[in-house]
């Protein structure tokens, strides 16, 4: 079988919106994947505010906004479609949204961006809503990337996400896990924005600072690094808790981004150490792939292959459509898993009572 999907996903960084056009075919049991044509749209500087403000609206407003990203998202997909001659090509859409809400202990996670809107301005079927049944049957809602990870990037035995929160996959003797490790581009990012940059550039910033020793301390002493996993982060792990401990402390903005940086390696190793420990110590090199956008932060990857190095783990890179393109590749994987009733979120990942077929369907 063959299928012609837009995978859509909006990242906590908000560094845009990321639409994917991919082909994906399964043959006895195997898939595989072409990237046929992809975009980043970055957001204009009202939805970026629109957007990170939304958990602070009063319901109503909520919801209105709700509906209207959605058809934002269903326009940006209509000119998506144009620009790149995809009319009457396109089988369906899957579509993540942008999350805001995410409390898995009282079972709720909120994704913006409705998906009857979708299909009402693309005349397409779209899937949405794809974390919330498994939050419904106890499971985290996340991360819900290594179903793809699994099935389209096979070869190897981590896989790192360095987007606006750090996530690990791990194929372990005892099954798939994953797991939230840190706040990773929307900690770097807003630091950043300190010295009037939208982004830390290849972590040229970061590199010129010195690490502070007590800052460091502080940082890798927050409490959610010592729970078990599943385990998951909401965005505001990063705004409301990281952020004002770095910004308490009076060093650079470089000291800080280098202090950071160190951070998110140091976290790394730790998740990696804990994952050898569960599945018991591997013979040979192993390798973990790293995607996301936190990937071409030269000075960043090169800190976590420095900290990977006793643990005989091997930092990959891919090509930068990969890299760019991974997370709305796996939704359109997500999305067609549910179109065929089958799977698409691991509750080996996610704590759920079992897996499930995730997502809700819209037909205009």
């Amino acid at each position: 079988m063959v299928y012609h999907v837009i995978g859509i996903m909006s990242g906590s960084s908000l560094d845009g919106l990321d639409i994917a056009f991919v082909e994906l075919a399964e043959v006895r049991g195997k898939w595989e994947y072409t990237i046929q044509a992809a975009d980043c749209l970055a957001y204009e500087p009202e939805w970026v505010e629109q957007l990170s403000g939304a958990t602070g609206l009063p319901a109503g407003e909520y919801l209105l906004l709700h509906s209207r990203y959605g058809h934002y998202i269903g326009e940006k997909i209509k000119q998506f479609i144009t620009q790149h001659g995809l009319e009457h090509k396109v089988h369906f859409i899957a579509s993540h949204g942008h999350t805001t809400f995410h409390m898995p202990a009282q079972k709720m996670t909120a994704q913006l961006g409705e998906g009857a809107a979708i299909a009402a301005v693309t005349g397409l079927p779209v899937i949405s809503d794809l974390r919330a049944m498994d939050v419904a049957l106890g499971g985290q809602g996340a991360p819900i990337v290594p179903v793809g990870e699994q099935l389209l990037l096979p070869g190897y035995q981590y896989w790192l996400n360095l987007g606006g929160i750090a996530n690990v996959s791990a194929n372990l003797e005892s099954g798939f896990t994953a797991f939230d490790i840190c706040p990773a581009n929307r900690v770097l990012n807003a630091l950043a924005g300190e010295l009037g940059r939208a982004y830390d550039e290849n972590g040229a910033l970061a590199a010129g600072g010195i690490t502070d020793k007590h800052l460091l301390t502080a940082l890798n002493e927050l409490p959610y690094y010592t729970l078990p996993w599943p385990k998951s982060l909401a965005n505001d792990f990063g705004t409301d808790t990281v952020l004002p401990l770095i910004k308490n402390t009076r060093i650079s903005i470089q000291g800080k981004l280098n202090t950071y940086t160190q951070h998110i390696a140091v976290q790394v190793a730790h998740a990696v150490a804990q994952l050898q420990k569960q599945q018991g110590a591997a013979e040979g090199e192993q390798k973990m792939l790293i995607t996301g956008g936190g990937a071409f932060n030269g000075f960043l990857v090169k800190q976590i292959q420095e900290q990977l190095q006793p643990y005989d783990v091997t930092v990959v890179v891919p090509d930068a459509q990969t890299v760019n393109y991974k997370e709305a590749l796996i939704m359109a994987l997500i999305g067609t898993l549910r179109w065929r009733q089958e799977p698409n979120v691991l509750s080996s990942v996610t704590g759920a009572q079992r897996d499930s077929v995730g997502g809700a369907l819209w037909q205009s």
